[in-house]
């Protein structure tokens, strides 16, 4: 197939892009490059925003565009709640761009990199029907998505397979975290366990979990990709969503000692207040991907960990 992968030139949509090109399909990446690197892309390449709708148009007619994967979109949830406008342009008026390009030029099918922060967090773990209550703008701009998709599907017959999935982590060939400036809880760790800063911060220690600190269900970027690929493929006649995870949860506390293990070094942990938009639990059900589409997990979390870290050993030789 013919594929637009939007935002790929970034952490899981340039994996995702690489993995459609082994497997033969003929791949375009739409990225600005905002957040996204040039030297991830191995594929074609548009630089442009969702923004602009002719140049998205051009794009579709001149590579017969099929089918969308779209990861394009601002992820902070901190930043969201501190700069909820341009979380809603981007996420949702620009992802709306992006439809209606696809009406126009007949496209029927599309994936979505939704999000776990699109539900209340208090059933544990989460499964698709649970109480959707975001308790950040960043969730919100993907339920919203979510919610214009259904409409597109009925109004003009566009089906989506929408991905909720939670902590992404791992490496992928040569392929990491490099986000800029760098947020996720992961590289900043390992970052600390090598010398590249002072020290590690955790937000909140009084959460109602076993240790005091968060828990989040942590994806390997590589079964990510196999989840929206294989998506793609099952994708027909009906719309649908799924939850993409692995059903454990891991607490920031025990990724700490996991890098502290895995480095063999110690590192200034420093224990702070609780961000806004900060869900205590975000544990995911994966029974119906794994029933109906025959998705699981492949890659265990302290051996995706130890590969990460030699990633980033790898990347920054000179400082260690």
């Amino acid at each position: 197939m013919n594929i637009l992968v939007t935002g790929g030139a970034g952490y899981i949509g340039s994996v995702t892009a690489r993995e459609l090109t082994n497997k033969g399909h003929q791949v375009v990446v739409y990225d600005n490059l905002i957040k996204g690197h040039r030297d991830s892309v191995t594929t074609n390449f548009v630089y442009g925003c969702l923004s602009d709708k002719k140049l998205l148009d051009e794009t579709f007619k001149k590579f017969n565009i099929e089918a969308v994967i779209h990861f394009a979109g601002f992820i902070e949830a901190g930043e969201s709640m501190e700069q909820p406008s341009k979380f809603f342009w981007n996420n949702v008026i620009y992802g709306l761009n992006l439809l209606d390009v696809m009406v126009q030029n007949k496209v029927k099918k599309i994936i979505f990199s939704s999000s776990a922060a699109v539900y209340q967090s208090g059933n544990q773990p989460l499964k698709e029907d649970d109480p959707k209550k975001p308790v950040n703008f960043y969730g919100e701009t993907k339920l919203i998505f979510e919610k214009l998709l259904k409409w597109y599907d009925e109004l003009y017959g566009i089906k989506s397979i929408s991905l909720r999935y939670f902590n992404a982590s791992g490496t992928f060939e040569d392929l990491g975290e490099r986000h800029k400036p760098e947020t996720h809880l992961i590289p900043l760790t390992i970052f600390a366990a090598l010398g590249l800063r002072k020290n590690i911060k955790i937000f909140g220690t009084n959460y109602n979990t076993p240790d005091g600190t968060c828990i989040r269900d942590y994806i390997h970027i590589k079964d990510l990709a196999d989840a929206h690929i294989l998506a793609l493929e099952n994708l027909k006649d009906k719309s649908d969503v799924f939850n993409v995870a692995t059903g454990k949860g891991i607490s920031v506390r025990e990724i700490i000692n996991y890098v502290r293990e895995l480095s063999g070094r110690d590192f200034e942990v420093i224990e702070t207040e609780k961000r806004a938009g900060d869900p205590e639990i975000l544990v995911a059900d994966p029974a119906k991907i794994k029933d109906q589409l025959g998705w699981e997990p492949k890659i265990d979390f302290k051996e995706g960990l130890r590969e990460t870290i030699d990633h980033f050993k790898k990347q920054f030789p000179e400082k260690i």
